[in-house]
Parts: structure tokens; C-alpha cells; sequence
């Protein structure tokens, strides 16, 4: 329990209607999850308005309610408060509300279009390894020492985050690793947090259909280092041709990584297999067990970040060459008859090609490769025909098949991706609506040596059609194959 007062501390306030002198029981901005006592924050998204929500807030039990305007009938005994903008207000009264935990933590926040999950992971494994307790929130899931919780979001709402980093300070951990998505930093979901540091990996096309064009995109993620403040760093991709871009307004101080550039953190090349990558870092020659080329810039970030944070570089470098590549990113499986199969969570352009780009590097030089690969539904449709069309041009065999359809017809899915293929490509290509047929086809496609690169999911242990998640994992469908 907080006083209303002491929750509006540093939050822009334009108007307080009611009484001030109030003791708020909890904080939400979903009405489901009101309560008695509790404090509403109306937010305003881009498929509905908070605002719209206010009585029915306010007959679940909240006596306070924070918007950006007030509704046009008031309750006597409900206390509201008019800010200029409520979800950046969201993140600072959820910060409050859990006693400021994310002052007390090492934050450092990891974006970028590909790569945030895996970086994330390395730095979660590495500051374990050398004896920290440390909390992680990422796609996949979010940890607290050692103890994993589920993870909806990429970057968690502003309240389940700031109750996530409370946890992680109970626990007694120092540092917090997370993801910072796009739509989290436009939504201001990581206001209320102070960060140690932030890591630029690259970008790509990716998310339009929510940032409707690519510098909006772009814009986005530089926020993130335009607020970062005086102290903590700001780790960019120096081989990224928009690295620069991203930390040219931040008071941060700056530092480079780069495979190709010149850079604060640097790695040669010493080799790439299926076992994993080879790097020469600080006059150091180390083997990781992440293999693709890709990883390198992860791995380098990971250090890099390690580094920045005072950490001894001999102990960074063994720390992250014990470390297992993150569930379903370049995941590999190698069959009884000598198919290399992988599982990747490539669901975008820029990913897909790197992750093929890697396996031509890898695989057995008499070998086909066989790509297995949807898109979602609701979501970028500009993507399909492009990912279509990286797909077919590395492959010797393509099959288009289902991703999450969510609320679209899979039949018209495969039609867009379809579209960027000619119709020689097109009668070439397998499409087969079902997920688990066209990896079992591909399977049984798959000659000794070949491999098979199964897109798309990833981790993910569901697929989502019409609002419901049905059971479904590419890994599981694989075993089951071997096993039977």
C-alpha cells in the first residue's frame, strides 16, 4: 500500500480532481485485474482506449483513476488525476509503487531487430557463472536466480516489469538483463527504469505493420539511447551501418563493437562449424559452442557489455565459451542418418537470410538444403513475399507452410508469400498448410548430409489460430520423427 502523494512523485501532472490524502492498493491498467483499491491508468492503444474503460474500473473497485482526460461524469468518491501522458506515467507510478527496485539493480536493456534473446541469454549464463545473482527478462522467459517465470511479452508491461525487478531485488540480485522491444520503448513501458546501459545489435525490415514505415522503426529504437543518462554507456554495432545513428543524440557514453569495422571490441574470424564459432578477441583465441555467423555479434556484445560493466576479460571469455545457444535459436539436431536438422526463430527477413547464409557455411559441401517456413498472421504483410523469396533462393527445396495464423486464413498467408515467387519458383515449391506435415515432408525429403532448417517458431510451444493456442512445438515434432 502507497500513498497517492508519494506514487505522483516526479510524474507530470496537470490536474488532480478529488482527494489527494489516498492509499492505493495496487496499480493496473487492465480492468480485469482491478481490485478494490486499486489505481486505474487509462491508457490510449492502438486497438483500444483505456478511457473507454473508466467506469468499469471504477465498479471493480478503483477509487483512483489516472488519464489523459477527464471523463465527462465524475464520482464524488473517486479521485482523478490528469496527466499529459498516462503510459509514461504507468512506468513511473509502477516504479514507485514497487519501492524503486530498478535503482537498486544493474540494468541493462539489449534491442535491436535479431539477436536480443540470445544476447540476453549469454549475459544471464555469464554474470551467473561469475558468482552474481541475476534476473533476466527475454522472449522466451523471464528468470529470477535461477527460478523461471513465464514471459507474454518481450519487454513485460510497465507494472509486471517493475514487480519482476522488486522480485529480483528481494532475491538479492545485482544486475537484470532484458529486451527492449520496439513496441515496448514506444509505449514507454521501460519508463520509471535506470539503466546502467543499452546494446544496439542492427536492424532490419521488421514490425511495419505497427510503425507504419522503416524510420519510424528506426526512431523507435534510438529512444531508447536518447534517454539513457549520464553514467551509463551505450553499446553499438559499429558493422551496422545505422549503429552510429543510435547513440548520435545520447548523453551515455559511447562504445563500439564490430566483426569488419574498427571498433572498441573487436573479433577476428578463426572458424565456423555445427559444433559452434571461433573468434579471436584480446589476442585470445576462443571457441563458443553457438555456431553461425551471426552469433559472433551477439557473443562480441555480451563481452562488450561484461567489459563495460568492470568484469575481468579472461574470466568473460571462459565464462561464454561454456555457454549453450538460448531454446530454438540455431538450434541443432543431427538425425540417425546424418541429416542436420535446425530449428531457428527466424520470422523475419534479415534473420532467415543470416540464418541460411550460416548453414551454407556449415553444412557438408554435397549436401541440399531443405527450408521449412511460414509467416504470422496480423502482422507484417510487406515481409511475406520477401521472406518467400530469400527462402527460395538459398534452398534447394522450399516448403511454405503455417506460422501463428491468429485471425487470418492460412490459405491466404501462404498466397502472399507465394507472390514472391515467380511461377517457375512457384511450381518448385511445396505448400502444405499443415505445420507438422510439412516438417514430417521435409523429414522424409532429407537425404544423409542434407540439412533441413525449420523457420519460424523457434521456442515456441503453441500456434495460435482464432485467439486460441493450440499445442505445437517444431523441436517435439522432430523427435517424435527420429524416435519413430
Amino acid at each position: 500500500m502507497r500513498s497517492l502523494s508519494a506514487l505522483l512523485y516526479d510524474v507530470s501532472v496537470k490536474q488532480i480532481v478529488g482527494l489527494q490524502d489516498v492509499q492505493v492498493h495496487a496499480i493496473g491498467c487492465d480492468t480485469r485485474k482491478i481490485s478494490p483499491g486499486s489505481l486505474f491508468v487509462a491508457i490510449r492503444g492502438t486497438q483500444v482506449d483505456g478511457h473507454d474503460y473508466i467506469d468499469e474500473a471504477i465498479e471493480a473497485g478503483s477509487h483512483v483513476i489516472v488519464c489523459e482526460r477527464l471523463p465527462k461524469v465524475q464520482v464524488a468518491a473517486v479521485t482523478y488525476v490528469v496527466v499529459l501522458h498516462s503510459s509514461e506515467a504507468l512506468g513511473k507510478l509502477a516504479a514507485h509503487f514497487y519501492d524503486d527496485a530498478a535503482t537498486r539493480l544493474k540494468i541493462v536493456a539489449v534491442t535491436g531487430t535479431s539477436g536480443k534473446t540470445t544476447t540476453v541469454h549469454l549475459l544471464y549464463g555469464l554474470f551467473k557463472q561469475l558468482g552474481y545473482r541475476v534476473g533476466m527478462l527475454s522472449t522466451i522467459c523471464n528468470q529470477i536466480d535461477g527460478q523461471t517465470l513465464p514471459a507474454n511479452l518481450t519487454t513485460p508491461d510497465a507494472v509486471r516489469l517493475h514487480q519482476l525487478l522488486a522480485l529480483m531485488v528481494d532475491r538479492g540480485c545485482e544486475y537484470c538483463f532484458m529486451e527492449a522491444s520496439s513496441h515496448g520503448i514506444v509505449q514507454s513501458r521501460l519508463a520509471g527504469l535506470h539503466l546502467a546501459g543499452a546494446v544496439f545489435l542492427n536492424i532490419s525490415h521488421e514490425h511495419l505493420d505497427y510503425h507504419q514505415t522503416f524510420d519510424a522503426y528506426i526512431q523507435a529504437k534510438q529512444h531508447l539511447f536518447d534517454t539513457l543518462p549520464v553514467g551509463a554507456f551505450a553499446l553499438y554495432n559499429a558493422d551496422d551501418r545505422r549503429g552510429p545513428i543510435m547513440v548520435q543524440n545520447t548523453v551515455a557514453a559511447t562504445h563500439s563493437f564490430a566483426m569488419k569495422s574498427m571498433a572498441d571490441f573487436k573479433a577476428q574470424w578463426v572458424d565456423d562449424t555445427w559444433e559452434g564459432i571461433g573468434l579471436r578477441i584480446a589476442h585470445r583465441t576462443v571457441h563458443f559452442q553457438l555456431a553461425g555467423a551471426f552469433n559472433a555479434y551477439n557473443l562480441l556484445a555480451a563481452y562488450g557489455v561484461g567489459c563495460l560493466l568492470g568484469q575481468d576479460k579472461d574470466a568473460l571469455l571462459l565464462g561464454l565459451s561454456s555457454l549453450r545457444p538460448a531454446p530454438g535459436r540455431f538450434q541443432h539436431i543431427r538425425t540417425p542418418h546424418h541429416v542436420n536438422i535446425i530449428i531457428d526463430y527466424a520470422h523475419k527477413p534479415a534473420a532467415l537470410e543470416s540464418i541460411l547464409t550460416a548453414i551454407h557455411k556449415s553444412k557438408p559441401r554435397q549436401g541440399r538444403v531443405i527450408t521449412v517456413v511460414g509467416c504470422g498472421g496480423n502482422r507484417d504483410r510487406a515481409k511475406r513475399p520477401i521472406m518467400a523469396q530469400i527462402a527460395y533462393q538459398a534452398s534447394d527445396q522450399l516448403i511454405l507452410t503455417t506460422d501463428n495464423p491468429r485471425d487470418e486464413a492460412p490459405e491466404a498467408i501462404l498466397a502472399a508469400m507465394q507472390a514472391g515467387l515467380t511461377t517457375t519458383e512457384q511450381k518448385n515449391t511445396l505448400s502444405i498448410l499443415d505445420r507438422a506435415v510439412a516438417i514430417q515432408t521435409a523429414y522424409r525429403l532429407a537425404k544423409a548430409h542434407d540439412t533441413v532448417l525449420i523457420a519460424g517458431k523457434g521456442h515456441e510451444t503453441f500456434q495460435e489460430v482464432k485467439g486460441v493456442r493450440h499445442p505445437f512445438s517444431d523441436e517435439a515434432t522432430v523427435r517424435a520423427l527420429i524416435a519413430g
